[in-house]
């Protein structure tokens, strides 16, 4: 059976730099009936759980380590054995979190396989030091880009607080996102799912304006 996409809406809050707020994340689920990976393990384990039901936990994939999307990696793994992946350049970000529990490590052109697929890791820093994009071009009709804050409908992901970077994150976009095919469908790690080639226009638009 060929993978699928299964999408939650998790709530709960973001914490950073003394700041606290409500937001809402997608949750990706890639697997078959056997087998599947969580992109993003964001507020509610037991809704995570229930998706993945009894197939194999195959890993945990972090986009970044912002709270927001990490809130719900510890029990998920209280109850499912799975390793965790996450870029180390966003260790500060995870380990206040979870200090006796170091993840794997990601980097760019690392391959993870799951249920036939296979995803490519796209270091993309900006939105934070570590953040990456998974790249699927066998998922769907023309490809998937599951990309987490760095690459939204509308723009780019926030860098105005801890961490990020503007000009960092315009570069990540540039040179690794807008280069893939233009009907390759972009999964976000908030908010509506948008293509590269509906972005890539805009991207002068995005510089002019700073964020």
């Amino acid at each position: 059976m060929a993978a699928r996409i299964e999408h939650l809406v998790t709530s709960g809050t973001f914490s950073l730099d003394g700041g606290t707020w409500p937001v809402e994340n997608n949750v990706w689920i890639v697997g078959d009936d056997a087998e599947c990976v969580v992109i993003d393990a964001a507020h509610d384990a037991d809704a995570i759980l229930a998706a993945v039901g009894d197939r194999k936990l195959v890993a945990i994939l972090c986009t970044h380590a912002h709270d927001d999307h990490i809130g719900a990696v510890g029990e998920v793994l209280a109850a499912r054995d799975a390793p965790v992946y996450l870029h180390p350049r966003d260790a500060m970000l995870w380990d206040p979190m979870y200090p006796d529990a170091p993840p794997r490590p990601l980097a760019g052109g690392q391959r993870i396989a799951v249920a036939g697929l296979e995803f490519e890791v796209l270091h993309t820093p900006g939105h934070s030091p570590g953040a990456v994009c998974f790249y699927a071009p066998a998922l769907g009709a023309s490809g998937t880009l599951f990309s987490g804050d760095t690459l939204f409908h509308g723009g780019p992901g926030a860098t105005g607080r801890s961490f990020s970077d503007f000009p960092t994150i315009i570069e990540s976009i540039s040179s690794k996102l807008l280069t893939l095919p233009a009907d390759t469908v972009v999964l976000t790690g908030h908010g509506e799912s948008t293509t590269i080639g509906d972005e890539a226009g805009h991207l002068e638009e995005w510089i002019a304006r700073g964020h």
